[in-house]
């Protein structure tokens, strides 16, 4: 405890090693609540409000205390942040000797077999692949890590990735040929020495996965584990937890089925043709599943004629490949590979084909070009204590948004986490003084067709009033493309818009607009960090309920309601404020920030819910008069007008 109120000091080693330090008292609570999980090898649950400083409040103790520590969050760019900021200004304050590991899945580090198998057959490859192999083949040779966001002569959006990456199916482990070079074995063997391993949480649950099948290990044993951004934790479990196949694994099996039999069979030729019946019948089951892109429940296809005939032969074919190529195993590993490839998915298939016992859902997805079949637990508590039982460490989960009304119980519930102790503290930045809550009148229900023309009008003069500088946010894609289709005819400002551009791209760009609008969905509600006066309003179109027509949405719906609870009240409506909630906090990030914020759903006072949406909001002053909203920005600092 001395320690730790003499790190957060005002002259303390923190304030010496970042400027602008300031010590807030919730930071230091979190940081002794922390360390005395970790003391209890206990569980702690902690919601630290935006300002806090939950990263440092986490970091410190768990350095002090010399445990094997890994942190896993939610995205890659959260994971350099952590690795490349964060860690070392611990380090350089603390001036320990620990090591700190950044680790990612096998999909961002290039496969050197794969690389040399695209460059050995470019069949198939158009001008902008062969630019790219060649700009590869340059970075292969001075990359230490492999970590593919170096490359960046290669776009991320690049087809060829696939091609030059290893996924869990097509991996040959240590029988591969260039084992003794591979980036991703020295980035494994490199973790197992960390002294804090930075992770996500897919990674986190696919070792869990790994060894719960007995298949081995990714991640070195830990004393501690920490969950950031703990609230996007549990989708990340149902992934793992599942089972999907995809048009992706079948295609590639068949592709490097055909560059296996180039290599070590052209004295088979029959097996060409084989391996294009099965990328025919994947691409033959794409189209059968209709042409729009889509997301539903499986019975809704289960029961077509054509559906069935296909994934028939798609099962027969992975079969007859598999019993192809098991006598020609023993000339390469790769071929030995696909042979095992093909038997685990034409079990997968038959997995998936089976009806679902009450406690998973059967669903499939499709894109322009793809699709997935999947089969997802509608429960994950039960697997979670297993996980943490065998785990044997202390367990933080952080995040700013963990309550709703003040209370855990929606996110203990989901994970099972009753003997958790959870603690709560509020963000230091002062809401009534810095932001103001916008709710317009007049707008219709949310349900009409005219929905998003009404909010684009109560919208506008919010928007002058800003002079642009605003993040507008809704909760679903259709919307923001109607959005899209009419602003640029009466909006005055640069106009930013998800999907034209990578979304870091986007966001430097807005930034540096100075006075730009962005329309966003999704990913835009959350993990967004812009502080200072580019975004000074965040315009929220509806409550963000998830669909209730999504498949396992539904299926969790009803096996709540067989189990006797309200499914609004005990699923949807928590879910929904807690997504509310990190929308909201995209507007305020800095103690000198000022901001409207603009949520145009009439629901917010007109249902008896919207109580409990206000109720876990900060304490923003509320306002229904736009002269309020002009007199706001009219009041900025003449040193931030635009």
């Amino acid at each position: 405890m001395q320690d730790l109120t003499a790190i957060f000091a005002p002259q303390g080693v923190l304030a010496g090693q970042l400027p602008g330090f300031k010590p807030r008292g919730a930071q230091l609570e979190m940081a002794v609540a922390v360390a005395e999980t970790i003391r209890q090898s206990g569980c702690l649950v902690a919601e630290a409000g935006t300002g806090t400083g939950k990263t440092l409040a986490y970091l410190v103790p768990a350095v002090l205390s010399g445990k094997k520590t890994i942190v896993s969050t939610a995205t890659k760019t959260l994971q350099d942040q952590l690795f490349r900021k964060d860690l070392p200004l611990v380090r350089r304050a603390l001036k320990g000797p620990f090591r700190p590991v950044l680790l990612k899945g096998r999909g961002n580090y290039l496969c050197l077999y794969r690389l040399e198998n695209a460059l050995g057959f470019r069949a198939g490859y158009g001008a902008a692949e062969a630019h790219a192999l060649e700009a590869l083949q340059r970075w292969a040779r001075n990359t230490s890590s492999g970590d593919i966001a170096e490359a960046v002569d290669v776009p991320e959006s690049s087809s060829l990735w696939p091609s030059v990456t290893s996924t869990a199916d097509n991996c040959l482990g240590q029988d591969c040929p260039r084992y003794g070079d591979c980036f991703l074995a020295k980035a494994r063997r490199a973790a197992q020495e960390a002294d804090v391993l930075v992770i996500n949480h897919h990674l986190l649950w696919a070792d869990w996965t790994l060894k719960n099948d007995g298949f081995g290990e990714i991640l070195p044993a830990a004393e501690l584990i920490v969950i950031d951004e703990a609230h996007q934790f549990l989708e990340s479990a149902a992934q793992f937890l599942g089972l999907t196949v995809s048009s992706r694994q079948l295609s590639d099996l068949a592709h490097d089925i055909v560059v296996e039999r180039f290599k070590h069979a052209t004295d088979v030729p029959e097996l060409l043709a084989e391996a294009e019946r099965l990328d025919r019948l994947a691409a033959d089951l794409r189209l059968a599943l209709g042409e729009e892109s889509r997301r539903d429940a499986w019975h809704r296809v289960a029961d077509d004629p054509m559906v069935a005939e296909i994934l028939m032969g798609l099962r027969r074919q992975l079969g007859d490949l598999a019993e192809a190529l098991k006598s020609l195993a023993v000339r390469s590993k790769g071929l030995e590979s696909c042979a095992k490839r093909c038997a685990e998915l034409s079990t997968r298939l038959a997995s998936f084909l089976v009806e679902e016992a009450g406690d998973t859902v059967r669903w499939f997805e499709t894109r322009k070009r793809g699709f997935a079949l999947n089969r997802t637990p509608l429960a994950i508590a039960e697997e979670f204590a297993k996980f943490r039982q065998a785990s044997k460490a202390a367990w933080i989960f952080a995040s700013a948004t963990l309550t709703v009304s003040g209370r855990f119980d929606h996110f203990i519930g989901q994970l099972g986490l009753a003997d958790a102790e959870c603690q709560a503290w509020d963000s230091p930045f002062d809401f009534r003084r810095q932001s103001l809550l916008f709710l317009p009148e007049g707008m219709p229900d949310p349900g009409s067709e005219s929905y998003t023309r009404a909010v684009l009008r109560a919208a506008l003069p919010v928007l002058r009033a800003s002079r642009g500088r605003a993040f507008l946010l809704f909760t679903s894609h259709q919307a923001l493309l109607e959005a899209a289709a009419l602003l640029p005819r009466i909006l005055d400002y640069p106009l930013f818009i998800q999907g034209t551009q990578p979304k870091s791209t986007l966001l430097e760009l807005f930034k540096r607009a100075g006075n730009g609008v962005l329309l966003g969905t999704g990913s835009f509600w959350e993990g967004v960090d812009v502080s200072g006066p580019a975004l000074s309003c965040v315009i929220i179109d509806k409550l963000p309920f998830a669909s209730p027509s999504d498949p396992v949405l539904s299926a969790r719906l009803e096996s709540l309601r067989k189990a006797g609870q309200n499914p609004f009240l005990n699923h949807q409506l928590p879910a929904a404020i807690i997504a509310l909630r990190q929308g909201i906090g995209r507007l305020i990030r800095d103690p000198t920030d000022r901001g409207v914020l603009m949520v145009c759903d009439p629901r917010l006072l007109s249902r008896s819910y919207g109580k409990l949406f206000l109720d876990s909001l900060p304490d923003i002053p509320r306002s229904r008069l736009l002269q309020d909203v002009e007199r706001f920005f009219a009041q900025e600092p003449e040193a931030i007008a635009v």
